[in-house]
């Protein structure tokens, strides 16, 4: 849904980077204009679609795995790199920060003000949240879909 409000709010190029095909899949079909699989090459893919300069903001919403010396590898200089996952530590050598004068920024949840921008654009039809249903006593098919990564968008568990 991310990249729905920038395109919403922003004329930006969005580049859209996951580790899930369906993710990827769902982000096509949501208007999503570059997709890149993580990987270890993904900040090289970044930047060649970049023309070598790197995203000027790139946001980073699992903050784990790798995705943070990825996430960093791909922001230009002078950019800005946000994470808004819970996992993972930032270690990050403060020469590269120097020199590269990027910019990092954790953010957890965004204001009321946010809120009610998100929701006017929902209201508006420019983002929609994918989401799949499960009654409970299909939980256990909600979690190994979680785990297996079958699930596109977020899932919702109905009592």
């Amino acid at each position: 849904m991310a990249f729905q409000v920038l395109r919403a709010l922003t004329p930006a190029r969005i580049i859209v980077v996951d580790r899930s095909d369906l993710a990827l899949s769902l982000a096509r079909e949501l208007g999503a204009e570059h997709l890149v699989k993580a990987s270890n090459t993904a900040a090289q893919e970044v930047l060649d679609l970049t023309q070598g300069k790197g995203a000027e903001v790139v946001l980073d919403f699992v903050g784990e795995g790798g995705s943070i010396e990825q996430g960093l590898a791909m922001t230009r200089n002078a950019g800005f790199y946000f994470f808004f996952g819970y996992g993972g530590t930032v270690q990050v050598p403060a020469i590269d920060l120097i020199f590269g004068e990027k910019n990092i920024i954790g953010n957890l949840v965004g204001t009321y003000a946010d809120l009610v921008e998100l929701m006017t654009l929902a209201g508006e039809g420019k983002v929609h949240l994918a989401t799949t249903y499960y009654p409970l006593n299909q939980i256990n098919q909600a979690i190994s879909d979680l785990h297996h990564g079958r699930i596109k968008g977020r899932a919702v568990i109905i009592p």
